[in-house]
């Protein structure tokens, strides 16, 4: 079973990866380097994968959502891992960080009174 098999596998059952790692025992970050080609499950799990596939979506055990809190401020916004990645996103493109100009301009700048660069 390939990654590509994987990853369809997946979607018609109606789970994330994380919920497919549940049923198998395993690690998310396994599903996903079996999805990605980087690891190829071994028969015991290809076998288990056919078993999930053969049982249908009940043979998921399901995960609620998470509700992710806001950090109350900003300097609490760069601990997390996701602002660095939308950090390198930005900086990585320039069409992607001329949007991000364009709906920030309503908002107002959290430094307040400091001078502004444009001038």
């Amino acid at each position: 079973m390939d990654g590509e098999q994987i990853k369809a596998l997946r979607q018609k059952l109606g789970c994330t990866a994380r919920e497919l790692a549940m049923a198998l025992g395993l690690e998310q970050e396994t599903v996903l380097a079996w999805e990605r080609g980087e690891i190829f499950p071994t028969k015991r799990y290809v076998a288990r994968l056919e078993e999930i596939q053969l049982a249908g979506p009940s043979a998921i055990p399901r995960v609620p959502k998470r509700r992710r809190e806001r950090p109350s401020s900003p300097l609490q916004a760069l601990a997390e891992p996701e602002t660095w990645q939308l950090l390198r996103k930005l900086l990585a493109h320039a069409e992607l960080r001329e949007q991000v100009m364009r709906l920030a301009e309503p908002y107002p700048d959290p430094a307040g009174g400091l001078p502004d660069d444009s001038s």
